[in-house]
């Protein structure tokens, strides 16, 4: 099967590259050969992604085409993978043949300065130094990796359709310096070393200069003189050929996303007759959306962003790019919130909330935050606005009804929560810090887009809420379940258990949390059931952190995390439809004192093994044997037709954690 994506038509690729123009000027940036020197080296990354699109389809004429079905949530946009072939391609074939690219790439061109990406901190330093030493194969993998989140092998297909001979020791290579970076690998490549698009601007050398500006004026002379002969031979000349953009593109770009009066604004009722219904479908709302002046301020605060933070506190959530925007984006939201004047914006990746005091006291507020492959319950709602009291949100087009309920007690019916017409609620109180209040929206979604669908979102101080859903445990010969809603009294039950774990999530970029009740197990001498759960809270990134709890049959008490030999790891498939599978044990004493192992799997199991202190096999999904010893032990679970399945956290010791 071909690995080459479909070629689109040059108006699709322009408006993708236009998108999605910083990213791939990174991509490229980082390919190059950091020996073609800064200056060049950022002007080529700039030309090979301009170039990108120059082998597009010709675009039909006539009238203007339907507007065609963006990409939908897990669906990889084509347009934007045929223009990353491209870069990397280009940049690859510019990688190995450095000296000839200095002069195959006239354009961008500036003249009397030289330009190059802001100074970065130590760790960028580092990166960039480790880069340097690698081959242009293994820079292109780890781009693809770890900036455009590509799996092994799809990124090994993509460079072996690009001549790559070893494109899996490339791939290799770029996970183990992956692997030595930790979770700081995503941070540091999104850091201003590694931004082509934030540059500074030093002059050439002046004396230089002066010495060629005088020979310039020579053969200035002589080319009017040739230009006078031909004037002679030639009367009516063909105009020249315009220059093609440059640098100044890239600015007039800027200029545009930085004007209030080219701001989308979507129709109030797009979102009741569109298959996409996202953040593209918000409205905007609020009493302030024709304050020219305000915009300006918001707009301007986010082309300065983390560059120059002087007035404005500046939040980002983890791995969201802190870029200035490169296109017009969508306004969302502008008007008073309590003593705050804020705007929404929204430019099809990120969210960016900013906030200004009307007293004109305390410092302005700019938010970040990503919100790439939003839906109808990720996109469902927006903080707007924090006191003490709680958080305001505001509500998507499509929510008929929202409620605020204490997910501790499932029992107690949610509290209506009153909207304005703009649709902002009244305040949703804060967790409590000693966890005896754990507060989430529980919304329903009109019918006119959903029937009777209704949700939990539980605010963990980002701009977005968290989705909460549970997948209940397995019946006895009853078919495999799936993630569903938590709002029946069985799902609320069950999150009771879990809720205490959810502010300890904040700040960590999380678009989904799912509580997998993956075994019950009967527990010896009578003493009642357990339930084995494994909590997976999913990032707006595509990474995601598992915990895996017992839960003993008193409802009153918190659960036990089942310890993991070694540190837990920072992003695993497990407790994912790309890993069903799960077992897990812990040591427990019985009302009577006797201490007890136990194990438990998921329900693919047909047998669990212990192997260390503990040395007993049994049938079936569960284990339980008496225990005087102590220490971490090992466990075997046997899957029909797959290979032994290990306890939660002994492949990630066994590989390092990685």
């Amino acid at each position: 099967m071909s690995t080459r994506a479909t070629r689109p038509t040059r108006n699709d690729a322009e408006a993708a590259l236009v998108e999605h123009y910083p990213q791939l000027v990174r991509l490229a940036h980082l390919i190059l050969p950091p020996s073609l020197g800064r200056h060049r080296r950022l002007l080529t990354a700039h030309a090979l992604a301009q170039k990108s699109f120059s082998a597009a389809a010709p675009s039909r004429s006539g009238p203007a085409p339907d507007p065609t079905v963006p990409a939908q949530r897990g669906e990889p946009d084509p347009v934007l993978a045929w223009l990353r072939q491209r870069v990397v391609s280009a940049a690859l074939r510019a990688a190995a043949h450095p000296l000839r690219s200095r002069g195959r790439h006239p354009l961008p061109a500036v003249l009397g300065l030289r330009l190059f990406p802001r100074a970065g901190a130590d760790g960028e330093v580092a990166l960039e130094s480790a880069l340097a030493a690698a081959t242009p194969e293994v820079r292109a993998a780890f781009a693809l990796r770890v900036l455009e989140g590509l799996g092994a092998q799809p990124t090994a297909r993509l460079l072996a359709a690009e001549g790559v001979t070893a494109p899996d020791d490339a791939v290799r290579a770029a996970d183990r310096l992956r692997a030595d970076l930790g979770p700081v690998a995503e941070l540091l490549l999104n850091g201003v070393e590694f931004d082509p698009c934030t540059v500074q601007a030093r002059p050439t050398d002046l004396l230089r200069r002066r010495h060629r500006a005088r020979l310039a004026g020579l053969a200035a002379v002589a080319v009017l003189l040739a230009a006078s002969t031909v004037a002679v031979l030639t009367p009516r000349p063909e105009p020249a050929a315009p220059v093609p953009p440059s640098v100044t593109a890239l600015a007039a770009a800027s200029a545009r996303a930085s004007d209030p009066g080219l701001l989308l604004r979507t129709s109030g009722e797009l979102w009741a007759d569109t298959g996409r219904v996202d953040f593209t479908a918000w409205p905007a709302r609020g009493g302030r959306t024709g304050d020219t002046a305000l915009l300006s301020r918001a707009l301007d605060a986010w082309a300065r962003g983390t560059g120059d933070p002087a007035g404005v506190r500046v939040i980002v959530t983890p791995g969201t790019p802190t870029t200035p925007p490169a296109a017009p984006a969508r306004l969302l939201f502008a008007g008073t919130v309590d003593d705050s004047a804020v705007v929404l914006l929204h430019d099809g990746g990120r969210l960016v909330r900013y906030a200004e005091p009307l007293a004109g006291r305390g410092r302005a507020l700019l938010e970040l935050a990503r919100a790439d492959e939003a839906d109808v319950t990720s996109g469902a709602a927006v903080a707007v606005g924090r006191t003490p009291e709680g958080a305001r949100f505001l509500l998507a087009p499509w929510i008929d009804e929202s409620a605020v309920r204490d997910l501790l007690r499932p029992e107690v019916p949610a509290r209506r929560l009153a909207v304005s017409g703009d649709g902002v609620t009244d305040p949703v109180p804060k967790a409590s810090g000693d966890c005896r209040r754990v507060p989430a929206l529980q919304v329903r979604s009109s019918t006119r887009i959903v029937e009777d669908h209704s949700f939990l979102l539980a605010d963990l101080g980002e701009p977005g809420p968290v989705h909460l859903t549970w997948t209940p445990a397995p019946g006895t010969g009853a078919p495999a379940r799936q993630p569903r809603e938590a709002t029946s009294a069985a799902g609320l039950a069950a999150w009771a258990r879990s809720a205490c774990a959810l502010p300890g999530l904040s700040g960590t970029g999380v678009r989904a949390v799912n509580r997998w009740e993956f075994a019950q197990q009967t527990l010896p001498e009578r003493a009642g059931r357990a339930t084995w759960t494994c909590t997976r809270a999913e990032g707006w990134d595509g990474r995601a952190r598992v915990a895996v709890t017992w839960e003993g049959p008193d409802a009153r008490t918190r659960p036990t995390p089942v310890r993991v030999p070694g540190r837990t790891p920072a992003d695993t498939a497990a407790c994912s439809r790309f890993g069903q599978h799960m077992l897990a044990g812990t040591y427990w004493t019985a009302p009577s004192g006797t201490r007890w192992f136990l194990a438990a799997g998921s329900r693919a199991l047909t047998a669990v093994t212990a192997r260390g202190p503990v040395s007993a096999t049994a049938r079936g999904q569960v284990l339980a044997v008496r225990a005087n010893a102590a220490g971490q032990v090992r466990l075997t679970g046997t899957v029909p037709g797959s290979a032994d399945l290990h306890g939660w956290g002994e492949n990630e010791r066994e590989s390092g954690g990685s």
